[in-house]
This record gives structure tokens, sequence and C-alpha cells, in this order.
């Protein structure tokens, strides 16, 4: 037992001493905000632990010197006088201000072997805060608003959404923003046509050609771009997706078929272990000895293997409607093999081994139909429909 809590102590002072070390590491790296994140994990578990002294002073020597140095890039980004700016110093005040309010449910922190308390110097950055999220939202809006108006492409348009939507976050219903950020999403749209058009000389069944179809079941969210099979008029469509199927081949019903002839040695039985008198042996115990009779047993054993297989080849063809020009194409296909064993025996199944006798067990079973042949491959066809639609790029 004293083993183990020596072991015990031994382990938490190694794991103690390395999560100083690194937090040393990361304060002379000039790593200071993994030093402070580290420093008020430790402390806000226990701050009054003896081994936790060393993160009180690691804390206030990463707070000074984080705090000196995020002020001087302020600095030096208030002198460059840019509008571009303005979000990394608003962004400088705000994250000066959270390590603040972090560390004051803390303190005090007490250095004991120091007899004092950690010194940390709180600013009050609430004004420029304030100054710098209004220079901001106004920036932001007014950088957004001209991509709207100006925008030359899909692209513009979802630049100048995320601004919005960066607007709202920092600064929410500045002034119709809200209103500009739906007409930015709406005009950042890539609207795709998509249609399935059957180049074989097969019938696709009906619900083969919805299931293909139903864009719902394919899992896809993307904010940019909405894929439409039920085409709506007043929609000026960017793409077309044509699912065209070229081949859909299906094999004939055929039913094979191996026969084995089986035969094993079995245990047949017993008989009493006798002496040259004719008298019955018994062992040690007085227990008559007796011997197994082996008899050797013959099954024939026919397998019989039911086939049928479809598969369909087809394309996923990309078009620019703007120009009317194809931009991509994605070769389609996929099988589907309906397969099944069964058996029959004639003579003694202990001959069989235990696969053969499972079997011997299982009935034929009817074929599928060539439409439900087709089905079963068309269901299999859209995950590589899903897979062409990840892969697309507009």
């Amino acid at each position: 037992m004293k083993k183990i809590i020596l072991f015990l102590a031994i382990t938490v002072l190694v794991y103690s001493c390395s999560g100083v070390k690194k937090t040393q590491e990361a304060l002379n790296s000039g790593n200071y905000l993994n030093a402070i994140n580290t420093s008020i994990l430790r402390l806000t578990e226990n701050k009054t632990k003896k081994s936790n002294q060393e993160y009180i002073l690691m804390l206030e020597e990463a707070f000074q010197k984080n705090s000196e140095r995020e002020l001087n890039h302020i600095k030096f980004l208030e002198k460059d006088d840019n509008e571009a700016t303005y979000e990394g110093i608003y962004k400088g005040y705000v994250n000066l201000k959270n390590i603040q309010e972090r560390i004051k449910p803390l303190l005090p922190l007490k250095l004991i072997e120091e007899a004092r308390d950690a010194e940390f110097v709180f600013n009050d950055y609430d004004e420029d805060i304030i100054d710098y999220k209004a220079d901001l939202s106004e920036y932001l809006y007014d950088h957004a608003e001209h991509l709207l108006t100006n925008a030359t492409s899909k692209l513009d348009y979802q630049k100048a959404y995320n601004d919005f939507v960066y607007l709202n976050e920092i600064n929410p219903g500045f002034e119709d923003s809200k209103e500009k950020m739906e007409q930015a999403l709406q005009k950042g749209i890539y609207f795709v046509k998509v249609e399935m058009i059957n180049n074989s000389q097969q019938i696709i069944p009906a619900r083969l050609s919805e299931s293909l179809l139903n864009f719902n079941t394919y899992g896809l969210d993307n904010q940019w771009i909405k894929y439409h099979t039920n085409h709506l008029s007043n929609i000026a469509y960017d793409y077309g997706m044509k699912l065209s199927i070229e081949n859909i081949l299906i094999s004939p019903e055929q039913i094979s078929d191996r026969q084995i002839i089986k035969e094993k040695e079995i245990v047949d039985g017993y008989e009493y272990v006798k002496d040259r008198r004719g008298n019955t042996v018994v062992d040690s115990l007085g227990n008559k000895m007796k011997i197994e009779i082996f008899k050797t047993v013959r099954c024939d054993f026919r397998e019989f293997n039911q086939n049928k297989a479809t598969r369909i080849d087809g394309l996923a063809i990309f078009t620019d409607m703007v120009s009317n020009q194809q931009i991509d194409s994605y070769p389609l296909s996929t099988e589907f093999i309906f397969e099944h064993f069964y058996g029959q025996a004639d003579g003694d199944e202990r001959a069989l081994d235990d696969n053969e006798k499972q079997l011997i067990r299982v009935q034929a079973l009817p074929f599928p139909t060539n439409e439900q042949m087709v089905y079963d491959a068309g269901e299999q066809l859209k995950a590589n429909i899903k897979d062409i639609i990840y892969r697309q790029r507009f």
C-alpha cells in the first residue's frame, strides 16, 4: 500500500513539474496567451495549492508582457490611420479586456514566499472598444455594401454576406445590415438545374428516378449551392447537372451447381473389451472397458448457386448555363449482384461438414425481377453521385 501511495505521489509530482516546465517554456518563447490560459486553468482548480505558486508568478509575468505587447501593436496600427486596421485594433482591445475579466475572479492571488499579492494592472478598455466597434461597423457596412452594389460575381456577394454576418456578430442590428445580409445571401447562391436522361434501351423504374433525383436524401449541406430537380421559372440557373444513363445491362438468371461425394469415418457405437477367454476387461476402478466402433458413411452433396447481375453506366455532365458550355464530366458506374446458395443431399448427412449441413436447410429463392435489380443497382449509384457532387467546384 505504501508503495502505491509513493508511486501516485511521484506521478503527480512529475505531472505537475511537466506542466510548470511547459508553461515556463511558453512564457520564455513569447507565447504569452498559452502561459496565461494554462495558469488560469491551474489556479481555477485550486489557487491556494502550494504547488500552484509558480503558476501565480507566471500568470503575473505573462499578463504584464502580453498587455505591453498588445498595446504596442495597437499603437502601431493606430499610427497607420487605415480603416483596414480597425478590426485588428478592436479585437486587440477585446482580447485585453477578456483576459482581465478571467483573472479578476481569482484575485487575490497570494505569493507566500514573497509575502505579497500578485500585481495586475487593469485598464478600462470599454471606451476604446465602443469607439472602434463603431468605426469597424461603419467600415464593414460600407465595404459590404460596396461589394453588394458593385458585385461582378457570386463570390463578391458571398464576401459581402460574410462581412454583414461578422458585423451583426459584433454590432447586432446595425442600420439595415440584416436586410442587406439576406440580399447578399440570395444573390450569392449558385443554382444548379438537375435533370436525368435515359439513353439506355431499358426502362428505368419510376421509383428509381424519384430516388436519384431526391437530393434531400444526399445529405448535402452547402449554403451557396442549391440543386433543383423541380425547376422554377423565376430562377436564372447558373449551372446544369445532367445525369445521363447510358447503359443498363442485366444478365440472364443462372443456376450453376456442383456435385461432391462426401465420405467420413464416424463413431457408430461401442463394444466392450474382452480378453482371450471372452471375459469383459475392467479398468483399475472396476469399470468395464469399451472401445469405439467406426463406420464409413457416404452422402452425395449438390451445391446450387443462383446468380443474376445488373450494371448501370452513365455520365454526370455539368454545364455553364450562361455560356452553354460543358465544364465537367464524370463517369457513373455501379453493379448489383444477386447471389444465393442452397444445397441438396442424398445419403447419410453425417458425412457433411457444418456449412454443407446449413446449405441443405436453405431453399431456392425466386429471382428478383429486372425492375428490382435495376432499382437496387440505382440505389448504389446514389453514393457515386453524392461523391461527384462533393468533388464538383463551380
